[in-house]
């Protein structure tokens, strides 16, 4: 099967002497795994990076075996956060996570939507709410919607912490993500808070009950804040 799109790459392994196998997230396909032949001449790999932007053409000739992709640069993402450990932390992170727990050939355009909008504003100051905003919004189109409205009150502000039950899960919940607001000049407490929360809900809910490994990126994203 031939076809055609926009991606963005979400992970690469070297395969055989000057190939790479690498794994895709298409709006139109979903996540796709194949071979790039030529993948480690230096015009191929200084632009097979993760979260690039990337047009490709992929072709498959045998149902039984890897299909394989021409490539081209849209547009660079991570090699412009070269030197900014924080968020390429967070592009590691979101790679990781989004490898892993999206299920193979099976598209999911609110998700690439929300990828592509982070992606985007990542070079703005409040990234770091942002990138927790992409996940809360992971979890609820990966089928588990927390519904943190309901924990709403009258008396919530952006700053509080609220301790709320999940399933059989306590969890500490800054006011602004109840409320859905991003606030300005968010303390720090508050971003890690954040931070710990989606992560422990991405934890408890994915990758624990199938025990699958957790990304280190993701936990090295956090401690920056810490």
């Amino acid at each position: 099967m031939n076809w055609e799109d926009e991606c963005f790459l979400l992970s690469k392994r070297k395969f055989r002497e000057n190939a790479n196998i690498i794994n895709v997230f298409s709006q139109s396909k979903g996540k796709v795994s194949g071979i790039v032949y030529g993948g480690n001449s230096r015009k191929i790999r200084n632009y097979l990076q993760l979260s690039n932007k990337l047009f490709i053409i992929h072709n498959l000739k045998n149902e039984n075996k890897l299909g394989y992709f021409k490539t081209e640069l849209i547009k660079p993402i991570s090699p412009l956060y070269f030197n900014d450990k924080e968020r390429t932390s967070a592009l590691t992170s979101i790679c990781a996570i989004l490898n892993i727990l999206l299920p193979d050939s099976q598209p999911n355009k609110n998700i690439y939507l929300s990828l592509e909008e982070f992606l985007n504003s990542i070079n703005l100051e409040n990234w770091i709410i942002l990138y927790v905003f992409f996940e809360l919004n992971l979890i609820k189109e990966l089928g588990f919607d927390p519904d943190l409205s309901k924990f709403k009150d009258d008396k919530l502000n952006n700053f509080d912490i609220k301790k709320i039950k999940i399933d059989t899960f306590f969890y500490n919940v800054p006011g602004f993500l109840i409320l859905k607001k991003i606030p300005k000049n968010i303390p720090k407490n508050l971003l890690k808070n954040s931070l710990y929360f989606t992560r422990s809900i991405i934890q408890n809910r994915f990758f624990l009950p199938y025990n699958l490994p957790f990304p280190k990126a993701r936990i090295i994203l956090e401690n920056y804040f810490n």
